[in-house]
């Protein structure tokens, strides 16, 4: 792999953390650090490359007006400071991009944005026509009303699902860690990686947490997430730091970059492993563990053991292996109500005693996505 999938984006979504717009102190927005990712961006357009910008900061911004020191805890005060930060940040951008004469626009996603289908399409159709307009649009999640259990978590989610709602040639995550390392950065020896073919087969590097300034929700691990989700829509990635981002972008061995996967995974798949929320648990004896993760077959009632949760027929559930460890997520064909009394019986037996139309998958593998 080469750089030149770097190079060749015609589409790129820039992804920029809280750490970086903030500096090391951490609660205040960092001026300079915006003008210098504008400039950037600036650049990319002469070359006549769109971009879609996805910007953490708000709550970061919205820190010292309040007095506050610290990102808070509790998600009221989050969602204040994210209502007085929000502003700061857009105005803070509109300054920077009109020294370039290029319109920016605010666009605040909420989970059902990218996960209920009218919603994912509205999103898209205002992206694409921002796009053809020359409008830059920088993209936050709505912070200020989103609630712990319906929220993406972090902004490299965010960012790699919309990389794959705009269909991006290429998603890059501007963070504080100058790439991936085979180890954490500040152990003796450890090695930047340059270049990542299979984000699948890093499961013996170790990944850190949240940056230095301490005012970010994800870290490392939640970059390798994105990867996985942009590489599987078959989106590449950079990571890289702002200050080595141009040189980056020009090709330069900086940085890591992680290829897209060419045997990416139908829509549908992919927001249900990485975007749908979960409703219930079905918990699957060792068989059904085994014939779903090395043979890719439908679950059957008579591979369940337990469920948990309350869901309807349609809902995104979990599948659990003996041990608890998730597997995978599917759409499930049964009311949680009725599938207690289906437990252990074939399709044969739940037609005799329950009807015919109980003669069929609680999960079909059309609608099943592996973890």
């Amino acid at each position: 792999m080469s750089r030149q999938v770097v190079l060749g984006a015609k589409r790129v979504v820039i992804k920029v953390g809280s750490s970086t717009l903030t500096g090391s102190a951490g609660h205040e927005l960092d001026e300079s650090a915006v003008t210098a990712l504008v400039n950037v961006v600036a650049q990319l357009r002469e070359r006549g490359t769109e971009v879609v910008l996805v910007s953490s900061g708000a709550i970061a911004a919205g820190l010292a007006p309040l007095g506050l020191t610290s990102r808070p805890k509790d998600l009221a005060t989050q969602q204040a400071a994210a209502s007085v930060g929000q502003g700061r940040l857009i105005a803070s951008y509109n300054r920077a991009f009109e020294a370039h004469q290029i319109v920016a626009s605010q666009i605040l996603l909420t989970i059902d944005d990218v996960v209920r289908r009218s919603h994912y399409q509205n999103a898209q159709r205002t992206l694409f026509r921002l796009i053809q307009m020359g409008v830059v649009p920088i993209i936050n999640e709505n912070d200020t009303v989103g609630v712990s259990e319906i929220r993406f978590g972090d902004n490299d989610r965010l960012a790699a699902l919309v990389s794959h709602l705009i269909s991006a040639d290429l998603l890059v995550l501007v963070t504080d860690v100058d790439g991936l390392y085979d180890a954490p950065p500040s152990h003796p020896g450890a090695t930047r990686i340059s270049e990542v073919p299979d984000v699948s087969r890093l499961g013996d590097i170790e990944i850190g947490g949240v940056g230095s300034s301490g005012v970010g929700s994800g870290g490392m691990v939640t970059k390798i997430e994105a990867a996985r989700i942009a590489t599987g829509a078959g989106v590449s990635m950079l990571l890289s730091t702002l200050n080595e981002l141009p040189e980056a972008l020009g090709g330069a061995d900086l940085g890591t970059v992680f290829a897209a996967r060419t045997d990416r995974k139908p829509s549908r798949l992919l927001w249900l492993a990485h975007a749908a929320t979960p409703h219930g648990k079905l918990l699957l004896d060792k068989g059904a563990t085994t014939a779903i993760k090395e043979r890719g077959t439908s679950l059957l009632a008579a591979g369940v053991n337990g469920v948990e949760g309350e869901f309807i027929a349609g809902d995104t559930v979990e599948l659990l292996s003996p041990m608890r460890e998730v597997i995978a997520r599917g759409l499930v064909a049964f009311d949680s109500s009725e599938i207690p009394a289906m437990l252990g019986k074939t399709t044969k037996q739940l037609a005799a005693e329950l009807g015919p139309e109980y003669e069929r998958e609680l999960v079909h593998r059309d609608d099943l996505v592996l973890l």
